[in-house]
């Protein structure tokens, strides 16, 4: 679509799977969204690359042909200590795998195809009310302006979306690597292997590829000299399991996708005129599996809230609080049993000592992992 001005109802920035989805959805329903997206499709992104069930039906809804996709079907959890013992589980409601570097990409074509105006290499500089019910979106590809403004920018808060007035809490820090695999390994199973400050993930996507993606302190980076390949010999390697698989497998890329400076908090969902969703609006631990759910489902609510915004005279305020009381009512179990979980992960002698207990107690093990997987949508 071509607009005739730069002016949209709707106007979103980031172009990972909450912001093209939350796209799909109000074009669906009549309302003009632009997309901001500031690298060029396909691209690779950090990320476990595994998706609940629950959002099955719901990617069916906007478009993506899953059953067509030959992918992976996973109902199968390890996971290990340093000590290596590991817990095996069944995954009651399962999940699938799928790399975001085709996912991100399809989900673009399809708001494409709808209406959606995308733009790509285009970096959002600035956003700023003009009024109560207009925001101006300064990029690098020019200037827009929009009623509504969503953020989906992932783990990194533009200067512009910063709560000014939140006090600075020292966080722990860490680095998120990912590379893409080939080996001899269960393709309906995903496994978690812990190591002194971090886990790594590993389970099937497509193009018969396996995601290992990793999670480390920033200090132990430090120590390894910022070096990945020391950090991985001197820390993963001390996990049995992973150092078989880091040893013994086909590297499919020649550097893997890097983040620094990732923190695990509660954010707020809407901040200086913009409605936060995805990592955004705070990040899940990994350890649950389940950002991506997340950030559809928030696309969801969103999505189901905003076209009677735009038909009637509701107010932006009441907007703000029936999202963010149906954020919270989705989520904020789901990010505290996160939370709870990276506490007890990670660490030599508590993730044994935890995980033998679970071993004992299948029931216990099936409540846990049932409250971090949601009801389908």
């Amino acid at each position: 679509m071509q607009p005739n001005s730069n002016n949209y109802p709707c106007a979103i920035i980031g172009g990972g799977v909450a912001g093209l989805s939350l796209a799909i959805q109000l074009a669906d329903k009549g309302v003009q969204t632009v997309v901001f997206e500031k690298n060029t499709y396909p691209f690779h992104k950090v990320c476990g690359e595994y998706i609940s069930m629950e959002s099955w039906n719901f990617l069916l809804s906007v478009g993506l042909p899953l059953n067509d996709l030959n992918l992976p079907l996973i109902r199968h959890l390890g996971v290990s200590s340093e000590k290596g013992f590991m817990l095996n589980a069944p995954l009651a409601s399962g999940g699938f795998g799928i790399s975001r570097y085709t996912l991100d990409h399809m989900l673009c074509e399809i708001a494409r195809k709808k209406g959606v105006l995308v733009l790509e290499n285009c970096r959002v500089l600035n956003v700023e009310s003009s009024d109560a019910n207009t925001s101006i979106i300064t990029t690098s590809l020019g200037t827009y302006t929009a009623q509504i403004v969503c953020g989906s920018f992932g783990k990194y808060t533009p200067n512009f979306a910063k709560d000014t007035t939140e006090k600075k809490k020292q966080r722990i820090n860490y680095i998120g690597v990912k590379h893409h695999i080939k080996r001899d390994f269960p393709n309906n199973k995903i496994e978690l292997h812990n190591y002194d400050g971090g886990y790594c993930g590993i389970s099937k996507v497509d193009n018969d590829a396996y995601c290992l993606c990793y999670l480390s302190t920033s200090d132990k980076l430090k120590e390894a000299g910022n070096d990945l390949k020391t950090l991985e010999e001197n820390v993963l390697y001390k996990n049995p399991f992973l150092k078989k698989y880091f040893t013994e497998s086909e590297f499919l890329f020649e550097q893997p996708v890097v983040i620094s400076n990732i923190t695990f908090h509660r954010k707020s969902t809407y901040m200086n005129g913009i409605f936060l969703l995805g990592d955004a609006a705070g990040s899940i631990t990994p350890l649950c599996g389940n950002g991506m759910s997340m950030g559809f489902r928030a696309s969801y609510i969103l999505a189901n809230l905003l076209p009677d915004y735009f038909t009637t005279n509701a107010s932006k305020d009441d907007l703000v609080k029936a999202y963010r009381q149906a954020w919270n009512t989705q989520f904020n179990s789901r990010i505290q049993i996160g939370y709870y979980l990276q506490g007890l992960f990670g660490k030599k002698n508590t993730t044994h000592v935890v995980l033998n207990v679970l071993d004992r107690l299948p029931t216990l093990t099936q409540k846990i992992i049932g409250l971090t997987h949601g009801k389908s949508f």
